[in-house]
């Protein structure tokens, strides 16, 4: 019997063909030979302590103007597939978290959910990278404007950013002595009301924030490094960086060595690290992106070798 594969997304129809990873990731599944199933979130329910979902079934094609096709609705509970992607982008608020508890009732009743929900709900990508602290520049996350004045005075240079937001969505480079410092810090913690993270600024970001994608922990042998625009601090692409593709280095295989373990333990099958210099800064659990551009670059099927790996746990 073929799998039955699910994905939770945001709306199809909004995404960019080329770039969109979750397509890659359907197109990989159907190549496979698997019936696919479509959801948002807003299809989402439980009833009874069971998990359902209005599903749509859906075919695939690497497209740029017709690049998927819907069927007839179906309500179906979330155990009746093999195996369901979850690919929300961030943020990473209640709405988020009520679906992972809705996913894990289907992963109690045997469906694979990739990546484990109870570990969406424990590795914030911000916060997550505590747990290798070998791996990373100097960091606070805290309320407190007493503690990131602090930070500053003692880093002169350096990041702040929230952690729940994602695409280099509101994120700060303060210098000492910068005289927005206060109502940055004011506007970003909402008057001490909200946790938010500072990091040291780590000069490499010239040369791109790495993304690195890996599959139950193994690193794919290559990057992208997400050069900032002239004038901005920021590599990611949604905020106008560009895209350089990359051999990784000896240093980025030992960064991949330390949270690897980590990864799989925690059912986190597909994540992709961000890397500025040789430091941690990132660990994208959510809905990584990235796979197309490395597929292109070098002849990969990165989404193809992830569903490899979901065959051998199915």
């Amino acid at each position: 019997m073929s799998i039955q594969f699910g994905i939770v997304m945001d709306p199809i129809a909004h995404i960019k063909p080329y770039k969109d990873t979750s397509l890659a990731m359907l197109l990989a599944a159907q190549r496979h030979g698997w019936i696919l199933w479509y959801m948002e979130l807003s299809d989402l329910y439980l009833e009874n302590g069971e998990a359902y979902a209005t599903m749509y079934p859906i075919t695939v094609e690497d497209s740029t103007t017709h690049w998927y096709e819907l069927g007839e609705a179906e309500v179906k509970k979330l155990a009746s597939l093999d195996t369901v992607f979850m690919r929300k982008d961030p943020p990473f608020d209640l709405e988020f978290i009520a679906a992972t508890y809705l996913l894990e009732q289907a992963e109690a009743a045997g469906t694979l959910v990739v990546n484990k929900p109870q570990s969406l709900r424990d590795a914030n990508e911000k916060l997550f990278t505590a747990w290798f602290p070998q791996c990373c520049v100097p960091n606070i996350v805290t309320r407190r404007q007493q503690h990131l004045r602090e930070f500053i005075a003692t880093h002169k240079d350096v990041i702040i950013k929230p952690i729940d937001s994602m695409g280099g969505d509101s994120i700060y480079r303060v210098r000492e002595g910068d005289v927005n410092t206060s109502v940055i810090i004011e506007n970003m913690t909402f008057h001490e009301q909200r946790f938010i993270m500072a990091q040291k600024y780590i000069p490499e970001i010239v040369k791109g924030d790495k993304r690195i994608l890996l599959i139950n922990g193994k690193p794919v042998p290559y990057a992208l490094a997400r050069i900032p625009a002239e004038g901005e601090t920021r590599g990611n692409i949604a905020a106008g960086g560009r895209g350089e593709p990359v051999p990784l280095t000896e240093r980025d295989y030992w960064l991949c060595e330390q949270v690897g373990q980590t990864l799989r333990d925690k059912g986190l099958y597909f994540v992709g690290l961000d890397v500025i210099g040789d430091y941690l800064t990132e660990i994208n659990v959510t809905s990584p992106t990235c796979i197309r551009e490395l597929d292109k670059a070098y002849n990969l099927d990165i989404a193809g070798e992830l569903m490899d790996m979901v065959a051998e746990k199915l």
